[in-house]
């Protein structure tokens, strides 16, 4: 039960659309499922991260201390802003060379989304008030221990990990239907939706500490 709990909540964690899902998308129509996935795993394994430490109550140290919650939205912003910079200047490649493709690309996809999505501070909170919420719940059960937490973790990851096959899949696969230069044009919006999350992240960051 508390797996399955676990599971919707990294799922519904991982579906809206921000600026993770949109290089998951980016990425999985310029260059294919295997970097599409990628991306989305390093949001996966980094929701699980969250998962855990939620658990165990130490993503609360996060809202007791807001200076650290300041740097994270700007030092995130920063990193938004390099992300899109990137996907401007990353033309996709045709169909036929996509083969060709460094393996190393895929680490550095989920390398991205990975350290993305920990200088979250909306991921943190998430989690913050999930596992609150499971709080009462888990604490009742007693004798689970690790147990309890393993569920919770692994529950998270299967549950974020699920969403990213489902749509670095169905995005690869619209991917055969469309012509170059529609990626082109797709990875230039991209880029801009990115840099306006990045701008809007440190904007915030900016606004919170001068207050």
């Amino acid at each position: 039960m508390l797996f399955m709990q676990s599971m919707a909540i990294g799922l519904f964690i991982a579906v809206p659309v921000g600026p993770i899902g949109m290089l998951c998308i980016q990425r999985s129509l310029s260059r294919g499922f295997r970097a599409g996935f990628a991306t989305g795993m390093g949001a996966a394994c980094a929701d699980a991260v969250y998962g855990l430490l939620g658990a165990l109550g130490v993503a609360g140290v996060v809202t007791a201390l807001p200076t650290l919650g300041v740097a994270l939205k700007i030092g995130g912003g920063l990193f938004l802003l390099w992300l899109a910079w990137g996907i401007a200047r990353e033309a996709p490649p045709a169909r036929d060379v996509s083969r060709a493709l460094p393996k190393t690309s895929a680490a550095r996809d989920f390398l991205t989304t990975f350290g993305l999505t920990l200088s979250n501070p909306m991921t943190i909170l998430s989690f913050v008030g999930v596992f609150a919420a499971l709080g009462p719940m888990t604490d009742s059960q007693e004798g689970l221990g690790g147990a309890a937490v393993l569920a919770m973790v692994g529950g998270v990851l299967v549950g974020s990990a699920a969403w990213w096959l489902c749509l670095s899949t169905a995005t690869a696969t619209v991917r055969k239907a469309i012509p170059d230069a529609w990626l082109r044009r797709f990875s230039g919006i991209s880029a801009l939706v990115v840099a306006v999350f990045g701008a809007a992240q440190i904007y915030s960051g900016v606004a919170s500490l001068l207050e």
